[in-house]
């Protein structure tokens, strides 16, 4: 008799997600796979590398964790285990040499990952620029920006396991010849759009910023690594600065940051991450992601809610555990990601639902409260999360190129190179029904687009259960909130509820980075999170976005402009009033 709880109720959203994306269909297209089936799929599968006499007893737990949203992996897992692809990973980062063998073996790996459901970051830092000469053909290069738009064409044409398109992130070194083309990519309608852009940053670079000089360009051939010509590094920063206030993009990376947190430098340098910029990952590395909806790890007492460690204490150990099986569940696209993933193991294990646990405590996200919240709340995650992975590592042997580490100083063996990260959890926290990573709500009554144009739409449910027990009216009310991402200007919302629902667009930008780089500080990886700034936003508030971002440590950051987009994923569900 199977005992597994049933799965908790799904929200109208969430049952149309599954139904496009995750539950199985024949070949038909008819849908013949429940999301009860679903989650027994999945714990059933990733299970199953344990021992026999305590598997069904894991696929039960993992089965639980799911089944009752509290934990939910990546995307591709809930796709694909159980099923002909078995292609588990989220994240993968190819390397992009300058040849063409190098630049079109990248292109048919990024579509066979796509077609899997994965999604793919380079850099292509090492491509010549533009004009230079090609001694083999004495013709002239094509530079990167070239080749970036063939691989946003093939993006165009491989949809991901026939449920989503894929998703990528192109990054250029601030000292390539090309980075001013590269910088005011976007700033045309239309360009790359399968691709998020990042600047990949330097200490060196900011420092001339510091100091009003001028930096070097250096042609990535290595015929000819010497320096081309020189910029001044504070024009090139404020060109950065206005693109990104104009267009969203690009986005920074911070390389040296980065390094300095490689946990195997021994095995190389990071150049780039994944799509949405919180894997770090070396060259031909995937990860597999996780992520605690922490809303659901509250405890109540006499009308008085607090995080409920001790559940958080049992849960976390079981979530590290399953990410490190699907390592071993997972069919990779490629030998080579299949080597290098294997010898690092990095997971990433993070959390969703952080702004409706802080409304549940009773706290504003735009306070200092909020910002000790974060602190306390990740370094548990991360504590015990690591504790978790040295466990395994007692187990099963620690990940093998701990030998040489970074980690191999500590004398504490870990199953894995890498444990934490904060992951943006789009779709799962529409799965889960709850607030998007880190993120602070975008409004109280959002609409979410995904594929073929389905527009989601949804009204805070604390702020409804909230509202109601006070008896406002909300059928004049929801079309004043439906309109708006904001509250605060309307007065027939009593001060504290409209101060305790803050959105994105009310916090500060100072507020916004720090409260990343809180989550930073605890993170093995990165933080997905947008700087969401309000159509007032001035290029002095993204500059200064930018340097507090660097100088707390973060390891990349971005920033979005309300209205700088033609499409945007999230709006106010009443579109034409926005």
């Amino acid at each position: 008799m199977n005992t597994r709880r049933h799965v908790s109720r799904l929200s109208p959203n969430a049952l149309t997600v599954l139904r496009q994306r995750y539950l199985a269909k024949n070949e038909r297209g008819v849908i013949i796979e429940s999301p009860t089936a679903l989650f027994h799929r999945v714990a059933d599968d990733v299970a199953s590398i344990e021992p026999p006499r305590r598997r069904r007893h894991l696929a039960s737990q993992f089965y639980d964790a799911m089944a009752s949203l509290t934990f939910l992996p990546n995307s591709p897992t809930l796709m694909n285990a159980g099923r002909p692809l078995q292609q588990l990973s989220a994240c993968f980062v190819l390397p992009v040499s300058d040849s063409l063998e190098s630049i079109f073996d990248a292109a048919k790996y990024q579509a066979l990952i796509h077609q899997s459901g994965g999604g793919t970051g380079f850099s292509f830092s090492h491509i010549r620029p533009h004009a230079d000469r090609v001694a083999t053909t004495n013709g002239l290069a094509s530079g990167p920006i070239s080749f970036m738009r063939l691989f946003n064409l093939s993006t165009d044409v491989i949809k991901q396991s026939g449920t989503r398109r894929g998703a990528n992130m192109g990054i250029l070194r601030v000292d390539h010849p090309d980075i001013l083309d590269f910088i005011a990519l976007k700033l045309q309608p239309h360009e790359m759009a399968n691709f998020n852009l990042s600047v990949g940053l330097t200490d060196r670079f900011m420092k001339a910023v510091t100091h009003n000089r001028s930096y070097a360009l250096i042609n990535p051939n290595p015929r000819s690594a010497i320096p081309v010509r020189r910029l001044p590094a504070r024009m090139v920063f404020d060109r950065l600065v206005e693109a990104a206030w104009q267009s969203g993009e690009p986005g920074v990376l911070f390389l040296d940051t980065i390094n300095r947190a490689n946990p195997t430098p021994h095995l190389g340098t990071i150049e780039a991450t994944n799509p949405c910029g919180e894997q770090p990952l070396l060259a031909y590395e995937s990860c597999t992601l996780g992520s605690i909806n922490v809303a659901r790890c509250l405890t109540t007492h006499r009308g008085t809610s607090r995080i409920n460690y001790e559940q958080l204490e049992n849960l976390i150990p079981l979530a590290v555990r399953f990410l490190d099986n699907v390592l071993d569940r997972t069919r990779f696209p490629l030998a080579s990601i299949e080597a290098r993933t294997t010898r690092t193991r990095k997971i990433g294990l993070g959390i969703m639902g952080f702004a409706d646990l802080l409304i549940q405590l009773g706290i504003p996200y735009d306070t200092d409260e909020a910002v000790h919240i974060a602190d306390q709340l990740m370094g548990f995650v991360r504590h015990q999360a690591h504790e978790a992975s040295r466990q395994l590592a007692q187990e099963r042997g620690p990940f093998p190129a701990y030998k040489g580490s970074q980690l191999e100083a500590t004398g504490l063996p870990r199953r894995n190179a890498t444990v934490t990260t904060i992951a943006p959890t789009g779709t799962i926290s529409i799965l889960a029904d709850c607030s998007a990573g880190i993120e602070p709500l975008y409004g109280l009554s959002v609409a979410h687009t995904i594929m073929e144009d389905i527009r989601l739409q949804r009204l805070h449910p604390e702020f409804l259960r909230q509202a109601r027990a006070r008896g406002l009216p909300l059928g004049e009310l929801r079309k004043d909130i439906s309109r708006h991402e904001s509250i605060q200007h309307l007065s027939q919302i009593p001060a504290d509820l409209r101060r305790l629902f803050v959105t994105a667009h009310d916090i500060a930008p100072a507020h916004h980075v720090r409260m990343q780089s809180v989550f930073q500080r605890h993170s093995d990886s990165g933080v997905s999170k947008t700087i969401n700034l309000p159509p007032s936003a001035t290029t002095g508030d993204v500059a200064a976005a930018f340097w507090l971002a660097y100088e707390l440590g973060c390891k990349g950051l971005t920033v979005y402009r309300a209205g700088s987009r033609a499409h945007q994923v999230l709006s106010c569900s009443h579109v034409q009033s926005c």
